[in-house]
């Protein structure tokens, strides 16, 4: 009788099987699969390219440790993990749909594009959605669409702690982030990336950034550093500039690469397609356009320094190749071999020339981040006009002037808020000793606790 039950059994699971498998083909059969290729790639595309512009946040995190002083590692890297998790918080709550408006432009029209996106929290599609439901939602998953595009949001916080590093509170930084990545990009970006006013009515151009990304943090960070003022001793009365060498040359030049490998992401995934054979080719375009710009930064400013300084610089060369990947940031796709490699070099030869010139302006950058993505975000988006016909000087000069006055002047009405209600610079007493001691009660170096810088 078990025999008869058990066989019984195989043969239903057996029948079933066969009709689900009957109905499967029949599915299949009524469906062109190439129909959804291009949106499963597109989201592909989005996938990798965010998660390798996330791993940037480790490169800016291991670049920033390597050029502070050993007694404020601790503080940027809390820094930087807090940056990206706040970032990745406020950008969903508020930041994606001002970017990327709910429905109509809350402000303009759809002929001449908006100044405000919609408020409201990031919404992705339903649990495990049909190829019908997808076809209707986008060309490529709203999930991906705001995972990559949260990378972009936090890659912006994080040039701000660079350059304010080793004398600025925690909170007020933190507070600072919020305000930067909930509002103040989101809302410029949504000008351009957004469909709005800066993109329909002055036809800029921007692939991946050199302005709605670095520059804007570039001059978020310039306002900051105005405010909060240079480093104690860095600037004597007596005249000149006394350094402050990093901790950790080997971290830095990890940071860089890192940076390197995660802009592939950056400026590839800015394809925002990869469906078709065009689509491939070009992602692959810009891979190389943007290897090569790097190269190029990198050599400039190892010949530069070699002849301005008789021995080259490690840490400029290190910024001279992420001058390079911020200026071909802008249009990595149109430009030859060779002009990538230009572009990048004048990247790189820029930073040499404003590194000093930063400083007899006694304003003090402790990692460079306002040459590497004020000044050569700037340079990157007026190269666009050289190899993109579709570029105007009009349209990209005033673009840049736009974003820049709106970024600078609310950055530092911000921080000019935070200073007069909390206060954003620690104690003299607490910059000689180091902010890990100070602000957080632990060293990131314990062992040389006795050999503070």
């Amino acid at each position: 009788m078990n025999k008869f039950f058990k066989c019984s059994a195989v043969a239903a699971l057996a029948l079933g099987a066969a009709t689900q498998a009957g109905f499967a083909q029949e599915a299949a059969a009524s469906v062109d699969p190439a129909e959804h290729t291009v949106w499963i790639l597109n989201t592909l595309l989005f996938l990798i390219g965010g998660f390798l512009v996330m791993w940037m946040a480790a490169g800016f995190a291991m670049l920033e440790a390597g050029l502070v002083r050993s007694k404020n590692v601790t503080m940027q890297l809390l820094k930087n993990i807090s940056l990206f998790s706040l970032a990745a918080i406020f950008y969903y709550l508020i930041g994606y749909n001002l970017m990327y408006p709910l429905g109509a432009w809350s402000i303009g029209t759809d002929e001449t594009g908006g100044y405000l996106g919609a408020f409201g929290v990031a919404v992705l599609e339903a649990v495990g959605i049909g190829a019908d439901s997808a076809d209707d939602i986008a060309y490529a998953s709203t999930g991906s669409d705001f995972f990559f595009q949260l990378m972009f949001c936090a890659t912006t916080a994080s040039i701000v702690s660079g350059t304010l590093a080793e004398r600025i509170k925690l909170w007020p930084f933190l507070i600072f982030v919020i305000v930067l990545t909930a509002f103040i990009y989101p809302i410029q970006a949504s000008w351009k990336w957004g469909g709005g006013f800066l993109d329909s009515q002055y036809g800029f151009l921007d692939f991946a950034g050199s302005t709605v990304v670095h520059s804007v943090g570039g001059w978020a960070a310039l306002a900051g550093a105005l405010i909060l003022g240079p480093r104690l001793g860095k600037y004597p009365k007596s005249g000149g500039v006394h350094p402050y060498p990093g901790s950790n040359l080997a971290l830095a030049t990890l940071g860089t690469f890192i940076l390197w490998l995660g802009w592939f992401g950056f400026n590839g995934g800015s394809q925002l397609a990869m469906g078709s054979i065009g689509d491939a080719a070009d992602v692959s375009r810009i891979f190389s356009n943007t290897n090569t710009a790097a190269a190029g930064g990198a050599v400039a400013a190892l010949i530069l320094t070699q002849i301005l300084y008789k021995k080259p610089d490690l840490t400029m060369v290190l910024n001279g190749a992420l001058a390079g990947l911020v200026s071909i940031t802008a249009e990595p796709l149109t430009p030859s071999l060779g002009a990538a490699t230009l572009i990048g070099m004048v990247g790189g030869v820029l930073v040499v020339l404003s590194v000093p010139m930063l400083d007899k302006m006694k304003i003090d950058d402790v990692v460079g981040a306002i040459p590497v993505h004020l000044v050569c975000g700037i340079w990157g988006t007026l190269a666009v006009c050289f190899t993109n016909s579709d570029a105007t000087w009009g349209g990209q000069i005033i673009s840049i002037v736009i974003v820049g006055a709106f970024v600078f002047v609310v950055s530092a009405i911000v921080w000019l808020i935070l200073k007069a209600t909390m206060g954003i610079r620690v104690s003299e007493e607490a910059e000689i000793d180091g902010l890990d001691l100070d602000e957080l009660g632990m060293e990131c170096y314990p062992e040389f606790v006795a050999a503070k810088a």
